[in-house]
């Protein structure tokens, strides 16, 4: 009986502690940004943390400036691709048409320390612009702690 009620009252304790969800980012390219938008809201509203762990380009980006920073972390493999913003290609009969008001959207999004570096390497243009090196990384996104 004492066993049955102590073992009751771990699974307990264990239900009612939050879940510690982690999004891991390997290779992601991108893709829309509206869709970017809803899936990081949603881990930042859960307070999910996220490993990036590889590629993270174009609208993946955006979780840097979604997410809190703090909950945010990169590995020596991480590298983050940054370009202007574009219409779907299925309603410019395939030709890659920048958006003006796309690209404004996707810096208003960004914090200080990766506008600056955007700045710093010309700004934004149609050629994916990257940050590959972990030095350079940590700058901006703390390294991911051996716990993470």
């Amino acid at each position: 009986m004492r066993i049955t009620l102590v073992a009751s009252l771990l699974l307990l304790c264990m239900a009612m502690s939050p879940a510690r969800a982690v999004l891991h980012i390997t290779r992601d390219h991108g893709g829309y940004v509206e869709e970017y938008k809803a899936k990081y809201q949603r881990i930042r509203d859960s307070h999910e943390r996220v490993i990036i762990d590889g590629i993270c380009n174009s609208a993946c980006t955006l979780v840097l400036g979604i997410v809190p920073l703090n909950k945010i972390c990169v590995t020596p493999r991480a590298s983050l691709g940054f370009h202007q913003a574009y219409y779907d290609k299925a309603f410019t009969f395939g030709i890659k048409v920048t958006s003006t008001e796309g690209t404004s959207e996707l810096m208003s999004f960004y914090p200080d320390t990766v506008k600056d570096w955007i700045r710093r390497n010309g700004g934004l243009t149609t050629e994916m612009k990257k940050i590959r090196n972990g030095a350079e990384l940590w700058k901006i996104i703390d390294p991911c702690p051996e716990e993470w």
